[in-house]
């Protein structure tokens, strides 16, 4: 098996992990539909009792005006009445638990006759059950709630006034207490809606942080071994072909294998911490190094103050991907970096390039390249060159004047 084929086995190999690891996380977050507990529990045990018991006191203003209006039988049915609505508002408080709201809608309409059955014996006592109504309407349906509040409170002025039999006027304390309960009751739902969402959402940008933070790393760990990987095997070959003509350069090459070892696994560590840090000067050395050992002509620039400060970590992960992707595509004789102060490109006369079966324009990493580039506002254009060859460019807008001067090309031949 070529490195070629190696290469394309691992990276199907990455894609399927990936698509599998995708899958568990969709599983975990959609299919079992997980909600941050304060949205979970709000909404039950003591406090649905407790907000819930406090409407009770609806219900016992009604039996004092039965009792002030009506006495004898009369009085029994009226209190009857009113305990049976008592029982049905405790039926509903206990219906807004999970898998049981399909309930509401009748307890509702029971609730609503017996507030009419109240009617002949608190006369406008009885509208303070249709508060407790028209309040769980506002709570449950809040695209009704105005439609019911306004005809609540409407019935609440006009039906006593309308009713001559019972010598009142508008019911207008009534009228008051079902409108701003109501409302209260309405805005409270509103705002305990709000709050549930935005507990959701918090925790949906937790998790999304989570997913770039493991992107991060994986973009950091395929740029970081990609390269180094590269180098160690290139200087292997190069020590194993030295073996039997130069056994000291042989030797030299193997002890940098080492150092690059080491080096790989000092940086692996440092980018699931979060605290690695490339240079472009560091990647300069590091290029040319890596060229000369696979046998490619270096033409890079000596210095990288050109670059302005803020630009140069950026600069290095282009170095670095565009110079491995060189020595392990390409098969390429020679390769040059013209680098300016907003912009980068490298250029090699090989055969493999991105068409070739190990790279593609939109490999991993150029994908997490162009990643890089885009979140600094920068383009990146990648293709192939006419007879031969590969062509990476990079492209950041100008962020004012830099420590090298004007933007100038600068090459230099080792």
């Amino acid at each position: 098996m070529t490195d070629r084929d190696i290469d394309r086995k691992h990276d199907r190999d990455i894609d399927r992990d990936r698509k599998r690891a995708g899958e568990e996380r969709a599983t975990t977050s959609l299919g079992r539909e997980r909600v941050p507990s304060p949205v979970r529990d709000w909404g039950r045990g003591w406090r649905r009792l407790l907000l819930g018991s406090g409407m009770l006191v609806f219900p016992g203003l009604t039996a004092a005006a039965v009792g002030g209006t009506v006495s004898g039988a009369a009085a029994v049915a009226g209190y009857a009445v009113v305990a049976a609505f008592c029982l049905c508002y405790a039926l509903l408080v206990l219906a807004l638990g999970p898998g049981r709201r399909r309930w509401m809608a009748p307890l509702l309409a029971v609730m609503t006759a017996l507030f009419l059955a109240a009617l002949p014996f608190a006369h406008e006592g009885a509208f303070f059950l249709a508060t407790v109504v028209v309040s769980a309407i506002a709570i449950q349906w809040r695209e009704h709630a105005a439609r019911a509040v306004a005809a609540g409170t409407v019935a609440a002025l006009v039906v006593p006034w309308a009713v001559r039999p019972w010598h009142t006027g508008p019911g207008a304390f009534q009228a008051l207490a079902l409108l701003f309960t109501s409302l209260t009751c309405g805005a409270f739902a509103e705002i305990a809606a709000t709050n549930n969402a935005l507990v959701v959402a918090r925790a949906e940008v937790a998790r999304l942080a989570s997913e770039a933070e493991r992107n991060r790393i994986a973009r950091d760990l395929h740029d970081l071994l990609g390269h180094s990987l590269t180098a160690i095997t290139v200087k292997s070959r190069l020590a194993q072909r030295l073996a039997g003509k130069d056994l000291d350069q042989a030797v030299a090459e193997m002890a940098a294998v080492e150092t690059l070892s080491r080096q790989a696994l000092s940086d692996v560590r440092a980018a699931v911490t979060g605290y690695r840090e490339v240079t472009l000067a560091g990647e300069l050395a590091r290029g040319r190094e890596l060229l000369r050992a696979a046998g490619v002509v270096a033409n890079l620039p000596t210095a990288a103050d050109t670059v302005a400060p803020g630009e140069r970590e950026l600069f290095g992960w282009v170095l670095r991907e565009g110079i491995t992707n060189v020595v392990r595509h390409s098969r390429a004789d020679r390769c040059s970096v013209l680098l300016t102060a907003t912009s980068m490109e490298i250029r090699d006369d090989g055969t493999g390039g991105g068409g070739g079966p190990g790279v593609t324009v939109d490999g991993k990493g150029l994908t997490g390249l162009r990643e890089r580039v885009a979140a600094a506002g920068g383009t990146v254009e990648a293709g192939p060159l006419d007879p031969r060859g590969w062509r990476l460019a990079v492209t950041v807008p100008p962020g004012g004047p830099h420590p090298g001067g004007p933007a100038s090309g600068h090459e230099g031949t080792t």
